[in-house]
């Protein structure tokens, strides 16, 4: 579901600039986290990702797009996140909804494992959709690069003024500490969003149970 809001794109300062996208990086502790994913036998990857769309959900900005030149707000977001199987020779993506649609952590865990190994081996097409077309979808491009502790990225865009937002994070340090980089739309958000969305994941990583 989604709202029109009463907002005037063009009164945006960033709507007349080539390109209103941005982008920030920071760090989180995932150190209960990752001991939570151990304890429970889960995967951390899909439990990073769990806190991750869920911090993405508790910002209204965030979940805001521009669909017709009209403003619309969803009332949730989807993750859409590239997989591949243990040889990397299987490359494809799969759309996952937030935790609490379902009825207990572990329920949701279980249930991305069947999805990813579904598409992995076959059973079942992975998403698909152009780039172009996804900012009138509720989903937002959430990507790992577990090779990498990275402290900046750069997104690649498919138009200057994509909204969709891409949410990317990276390995694991020894201190336990994990990068997250967020690119977004300028016309909706500003950093003291993304200092809420950093703020709000970094309690769920926090506190994994409370997803």
């Amino acid at each position: 579901m989604m709202k029109e809001l009463d907002f005037n794109i063009k009164e945006s300062p960033f709507s007349d600039f080539f390109t209103s996208r941005f982008s920030m990086s920071f760090r989180i502790d995932v150190q209960n986290a990752w001991e939570y994913s151990e304890d429970n036998n889960l995967s951390f990857f899909i439990l990073s990702l769990g806190c991750l769309l869920c911090g993405l959900n508790s910002i209204p900005e965030l979940r805001r797009r521009i669909i017709n030149g009209k403003a619309f707000e969803f009332d949730k977001i989807d993750a859409v996140t590239p997989i591949m199987d243990e040889d990397e020779s299987v490359f494809e993506e799969m759309r996952v909804s937030p935790p609490k649609e379902s009825e207990s952590l572990k329920n949701w865990h279980d249930n991305v494992v069947g999805i990813r190994d579904s598409i992995l081996e076959g059973k079942v097409s992975g998403f698909s959709i152009e780039t172009t077309k996804r900012d009138s979808e509720p989903i937002a491009n959430f990507s790992c690069i577990p090779w990498v502790d990275f402290d900046t990225l750069v997104n690649c865009i498919s138009e200057p003024h994509q909204i969709q937002p891409l949410i990317t994070w990276g390995r694991v340090s020894e201190d336990k500490e994990m990068p997250v980089a967020i690119a977004f739309s300028h016309i909706f958000v500003y950093g003291k969003h993304i200092g809420k969305f950093q703020y709000n994941t970094q309690e769920y990583f926090n506190k994994p149970n409370t997803l």
